[in-house]
Formats: structure tokens, sequence, C-alpha cells
């Protein structure tokens, strides 16, 4: 009698699969902007009292992240970017990703709340629920604004921060916000432009899929001419000094001619039959696109990073007109 071949067992999943259910590197970035946040408010906080607020929306920010990936686990099976994902890869149980997601959400809350404040534990419970429920659950796959208007989860945690430190949160809180805010179409839709065949085959409404890579260039090249002004704002509220000014100008203008260049490419118009997973290995016709994305990136993180080194170092603002 023929013996049916063995069927090898699960593997129990490693802490590295857990870690990356909450994304690092996304919560690296929260970190980063959240830390940017507090000490903008140039506000006195008890250091621990600090540690634990950056700790809870660390936590915050992979919770959200977790109950991302145990929602979206069908869609992730079917994008090459996202197929070695922890759930659909199958190295963690869906029913495990989406307790993780609840039990952290619940703990950083509630942690933030009873330690520091309950305004910064709102602010989190609020990102939390937009990112996971409003995101992730209704506009991702219903709508082709669903980055810009989901933008706003990952805006926040500078205005959280803030609202840690000082127990308010002013216009200067909100324009960190906005700055992100309106930053996260032009990155996001240069990234869709040339992984437009990954979403399409997964059934996601991103711009390139619904509207065309023509639109979504046009689009770009908008949100851009958009988006730098709120880079320039800051040096207006007295927010900013002269370093964060040339900064922000300078990469400013920059972006601007990135965009310009995506405007006027051909990026998306053809697949990008790629066979890694990577986001910069790209076919010629998408190095603009490409070449944008990876720009934002950098340029993001250096108007926070030097608005974090002239608080830290007590660089003079320009001025607050405002």
């Amino acid at each position: 009698m023929a013996m049916s071949p063995a069927v090898p067992r699960a593997m129990p999943a490693r802490w590295q699969d857990y870690l990356q259910l909450m994304k690092p590197r996304v919560m690296s970035l929260v970190i980063f902007t959240a830390i940017t946040g507090m000490i903008c408010a140039n506000a006195p906080i008890n250091p621990i009292l600090g540690a634990v607020a950056v700790l809870c929306i660390a936590v915050g920010a992979g919770a959200s992240a977790s109950l991302n990936m145990w929602f979206d686990a069908d869609i992730d099976a079917k994008m090459r970017r996202t197929r070695g994902r922890p759930v659909p890869a199958g190295r963690v149980q869906s029913a495990d990703a989406l307790a993780l997601g609840v039990v952290l959400s619940m703990f950083s809350v509630m942690l933030l709340g009873m330690t520091v404040n309950w305004l910064a534990a709102g602010l989190l419970a609020f990102t939390i629920f937009f990112y996971a429920v409003v995101y992730t659950m209704w506009l991702k796959r219903s709508t082709p604004q669903n980055i810009v208007i989901g933008g706003l989860a990952g805006a926040l945690p500078p205005v959280i921060g803030w609202a840690a430190a000082t127990g308010s949160v002013p216009l200067n809180a909100w324009l960190l916000c906005a700055i992100i805010f309106m930053w996260t179409p032009a990155h996001f839709w240069a990234l869709s432009l040339y992984t437009s065949e990954d979403y399409a085959k997964a059934g996601v409404p991103m711009m390139p899929v619904t509207a065309g890579p023509a639109s979504t260039r046009k689009q770009i090249l908008i949100y851009s001419i958009l988006f730098v002004p709120f880079c320039l704002a800051p040096v207006l509220t007295g927010l900013g000094g002269a370093p964060y000014l040339a900064v922000s100008a300078l990469g400013g203008a920059v972006f601007l001619i990135l965009a310009w260049r995506v405007f006027k490419s051909r990026s998306g118009e053809a697949p990008d039959e790629r066979q890694d997973d990577g986001l910069y290995d790209v076919k010629a016709g998408s190095k603009d696109a490409r070449n944008l994305f990876a720009f934002s990136i950098l340029y993001l993180t250096l108007l926070f990073a030097t608005l974090l080194a002239e608080h830290l170092l007590g660089v003079a603002p320009m001025g607050a007109v405002l």
C-alpha cells in the first residue's frame, strides 16, 4: 500500500516575526517625528515620563501595523512587495496578529493616559482607530483617495508628542502634522507608479490603477506644489530658524524639480516586471518616480532632523509672524 507523502508541520513563529508585524521601519519614523514634536514644544518634561510617552507612541504604532497586517493578509498575499509578511507567509496566524494588535492598542493608550496625560492618550487612540479602521478597513479598498485621507494617521505622531509634553496642541503642532499629511500623496503615488501591477492584482484602487498613470503624475505635481509652502511655513510661525529655512528651501526646490520630471516622464505607463521585492531596482521608465520616492523620504527626514537639532541647540527662530 502506497504511503501518502508527509505534510510538513508549520514552524512556530519567531520573535522576529512578531516584530515584523509591527512594521519597525515605519515605527522608527513615527518615533522620530513624535520626539521632534515633543522637543519642539519647548516645555520641560520629566525624562522618565518622556520615555514612557515615546514608548507608548511606538507601541501604538506597532499595534496599528499589526491590525493592518491582520486585516490585509488577503491582499498582501497577492502583492510582490508584501507577500513575505508574517501573516500571508504563514509564519504568524491571523488570530495572533489580531490579538497582538488589540492588546498593544489598549496597553499603549491606557499607559499613556495614566502616566502622562489623557489628551495625548486620546490622540493616540484616535490615530490607532483611524489607521486600523478608517484607512485599512474602509478607505484602502474603496477609494483612490485612500492615501490622501488615510495619511492623517501617519501625520499625527508629532501632535501626540507635543501633547505629551505640554497637554496642549497649538498651531505649530498641527503644522508639523500638516507637513507630513501633505507629503504623503506625492510620496506614495510615486511608489505606486512603479508598483501599480501589484495593486491591480490585489484589487486595491490606488490612483494609477483607477485614474491612470498620466493623471497620477499630474496630481503628484499638484500636491508637490502645495506641499513645499507648508515646509517653509515653520519659519513664519516661529518654529524654525535659519538652518531650517535653508534646508526647507533648497530641499523643496529639488523636490519640485523631481516632481516635474515625474510629470514629464512616462512613469507607470508600462508594467515594471521586476523579479525581486525591492523598491529601488526599477526599469528605466520608472526611475523618475523612484527618484522622487527616495528623495521624499530624505527630505522629510532632513526637515524634522533640522527642527529637532535647532530646538536642542537653542537656535533662535526666524520670528513669529502669525
